[in-house]
């Protein structure tokens, strides 16, 4: 290993970053490209990955010339990606047969409502850990098998490869066709018991094995770049959630984090066997480093917090930017007994209600514009809350503190409140890039370059800490008026 820096490649739904890390986890460089989203048709949402893959190269060019470096320089290479994203490409040539199916796509709702049946979208759920839904890669690998022409034959024959971008940038890179457990756990054919495709989830779906990639663990080599970056290895792979799990060190069971961004993604670590929810939650792989026993967590996904903000912003105009929220919900001291629901399209964890739609419950002919943006901020803290309540209804280890990332970290009376909520301190680490540096680690330990995850708990720096103060009396009251609003949200669609 003669290199004294890891590049982080961290592909997401809008854009692709590349970013320098030192030894000390801290960052050198940045370089960033959006990329664009496709709507052919409602509820239809495409990538270019070949675009894609032009912006990967670009921004790690890009961020090595801005620190100054070669590729000599590099250690490892690591890579985190927007999860069930789903390609398909001819396996001799590597040209895409179908732009990507990104995860937010529904047109799969009809094919789920038909795997479903009489057993219910908890059908596959023992095996694989999650419910059906269009959310999954599976059901838009059977999407394209059934409407692209002679595609599924070529399947069966081997001339296709399926993958998430993790696999697509991998095989790009060093011509291997594998994928890690984390991705792999996100398209309901990998038994979470055995870590390996699951013969009878592959045959309910109808998926030949032969398209699909070698599962290995997150932290590991899985060969050298070819292409661009030539002869540095490329050592890990994780989903965004996971990959953001394992940059803020939580490394045993009962540690947590949350990302606030558009959506919200709740990360909590159950150690090394997997928890099956009975309460709308997620079972997961959190990651796996080499040939270590697989780590597993349970994940709470929030449908709207960030683009509540934006709605404020952009549909009503109550703010001018989404910094001003935090200043309009200040004028005021409290809600004013207003409960904003962001159902847009529905709720996700733990209540997946798809009927539900967002209500504004409370009004009163006191509210005012404060009022209104101090409850769309505590809309978000509920909503966490809620998915920490189910989670330890089903955890065994007690939650301590909550680590926490994403844009809305940046707003004080947010995470005040979210400690208060929670009754437990909320954490937010020094290095905000917390899903490119979990990458980052998870490939320096795969080179080394870090001897072993102590020492990158070590390297975890705090911000700023938020310490509950809220008495149990006024949050339990609290508490049961967001839930009566939430009901209020139910069977509108």
């Amino acid at each position: 290993m003669a290199g004294v820096y890891i590049l982080a490649i961290d592909q997401g739904t809008t854009s692709s970053r590349a970013i320098v890390f030192d030894a000390d986890g801290a960052i050198v460089a940045l370089d960033q490209r959006e990329h664009h989203q496709s709507y052919p048709r409602p509820g239809w949402v495409e990538h270019d990955p070949v675009e894609i893959w032009h912006q990967v190269q670009a921004v790690s060019t890009r961020a090595l010339d801005q620190a100054g470096l070669s590729r000599a320089d590099v250690a490892a290479i690591g890579i985190t990606n927007q999860r069930e994203t789903t390609i398909l490409w001819d396996a001799r040539t590597g040209e895409p047969v179908h732009p990507a199916i990104v995860w937010q796509d529904t047109r799969t709702d009809a094919l789920i409502r038909s795997l479903a049946g009489d057993a219910g979208p908890d059908r596959f759920r023992e095996r694989c850990g999650l419910p059906l839904a269009t959310y999954f890669a599976a059901p838009k690998v059977v999407w394209l098998l059934d409407n692209v022409p002679g595609l599924r034959a070529r399947a069966e024959a081997g001339e296709i490869h399926f993958g998430t971008v993790d696999t697509w940038l991998i095989e790009k890179l060093t011509g291997r066709h594998v994928t890690d457990v984390t991705n792999a756990s996100r398209t309901m054919l990998m038994n979470l018991a055995t870590l390996d495709w699951d013969e009878e989830l592959l045959s309910a779906f109808g998926i030949p094995r032969a398209m699909l990639p070698e599962i290995g663990p997150s932290s590991h080599v899985y060969g050298e770049a070819t292409t661009m970056l030539h002869g540095v290895p490329v050592a890990s792979a994780l989903g965004d959630q996971q990959a953001a799990l394992f940059g803020q060190a939580c490394f045993a069971p009962g540690e947590a984090k949350c990302t606030y961004g558009t959506g919200s993604f709740l990360l909590l670590n159950t150690g090394a066997q997997p928890v099956v929810s009975t309460r709308g939650l997620l079972t997961t792989v959190g990651y796996r480093i080499g040939d270590a026993d697989p780590v597993y967590a349970l994940e709470g996904s929030i449908a709207i917090t960030g683009a509540l903000v934006q709605w404020l912003r952009d549909n009503l105009g109550l703010i001018g930017s989404a910094p001003e929220i935090n200043e309009l919900a200040a004028t005021v001291t409290d809600n004013g007994g207003c409960y904003i629901v962001p159902a847009f399209s529905g709720l996700f964890a733990p209540h997946w209600r798809p009927d539900a739609r967002g209500v504004i419950t409370g009004l009163t002919g006191y509210v005012t514009k404060g009022h209104i943006a101090r409850a769309a901020l505590e809309a978000t803290a509920w909503q966490v809350k809620d998915v920490v309540d189910a989670m330890m209804a089903e955890s065994a280890v007690p939650l301590e503190t909550l680590k926490v990332d994403g844009g809305m970290t940046a707003s004080d009376l947010l995470m005040a409140f979210q400690a208060d909520v929670l009754d437990v301190p909320v954490v937010r680490p020094t290095v905000s890039e917390t899903t490119a540096l979990g990458a980052a680690y998870a490939a320096g330990l795969a080179v080394g370059f870090w001897p072993d995850t102590e020492t990158l708990r070590e390297k975890w720096r705090a911000d700023r800490q938020w310490s509950p103060s809220m008495s149990a009396e006024t949050r339990d009251r609290g508490h049961a008026s967001w839930l009566k609003a939430v009901e209020r949200s139910f069977g509108w669609a």
